[in-house]
């Protein structure tokens, strides 16, 4: 059976990730800090997968971490892999917004339809990045390239996770390192039938002997999840709203 794997990965540090800062369509660039940490986890924890193709977000801190593990390796760049917009919040704190009551009620979640003032929805980001993605995954399976990265940011990587990973999880629980993100296995008969896919591992993986000493994760063991392609290769076992 012909599978493919993308490989979601999420930015290194920037200054703004270090303060705690909204820092969405603002295009800054890797810290130093972050280019250490990158480093730390190239040479001591794990190496990140061969690819045949990247595709990258446009923002700096994007491409130069692209660029930093696959050297030589040119991104294809689309626009719909940038961050959420956070409007008026970007480049504060949530200290800083404690008074604002339009950022209470974004923050709350209750209303996926609120937008950040001047900025995204979620449910407007959401669209906007599983568009990009099923886009994309087409593209792999027609062209047959195998093995792809995708050098992209956190909140990206939770809308694909949260939308198309099986085991299913919401947003929050694919809460994503610097650095680091989830490998996806593309089986195209399951993809076809409800748009979903397997994931497989952490990115990058980590070898046995780091296991028990890594810091680098804390969320999600994939060891402990049961997955069997081929019960989900059967329409009847959908959730009716994947029908």
């Amino acid at each position: 059976m012909k599978t493919y794997q993308i490989h979601l990965i999420r930015h290194a540090m920037t200054k703004g990730n270090l303060e705690g800062r909204y820092i969405g369509h603002t295009d800054v660039p890797v810290c130093e800090e972050g280019f250490a940490q990158l480093r730390d986890i190239m040479e001591n924890y794990g190496s990140y997968p061969e690819v045949d193709a990247v595709f990258s977000s446009p923002l700096k801190r994007c491409l130069q971490t692209a660029e930093a593990i696959y050297p030589g390796k040119k991104p294809i760049i689309m626009d719909e892999l940038i961050e959420y917009d956070f409007g008026e919040f970007e480049g504060k704190t949530a200290e800083e917004l404690a008074d604002d009551e339009d950022f209470a009620e974004w923050l709350s979640g209750t209303n996926p339809s609120k937008a950040a003032p001047f900025g995204d929805s979620q449910v407007r980001f959401n669209y906007r990045v599983c568009s990009c993605f099923e886009k994309m995954v087409d593209g792999i399976i027609r062209s047959g390239v195998r093995s792809t990265a995708v050098v992209t940011h956190g909140g990206v990587i939770m809308s694909i996770m949260a939308a198309y990973a099986l085991p299913q999880a919401p947003m929050h629980e694919w809460l994503t390192p610097n650095c680091c993100g989830y490998t996806l296995r593309i089986t195209p008969s399951v993809w076809a039938r409800g748009m979903k896919a397997e994931a497989v591992s952490e990115c990058p993986s980590v070898s046995d002997a780091d296991e028990a000493e890594r810091e680098l994760w804390d969320i999600y063991d994939p060891d402990k999840d049961e997955f069997d392609v081929e019960y989900w290769e059967n329409d009847e076992n959908f959730p009716d709203e994947n029908k």
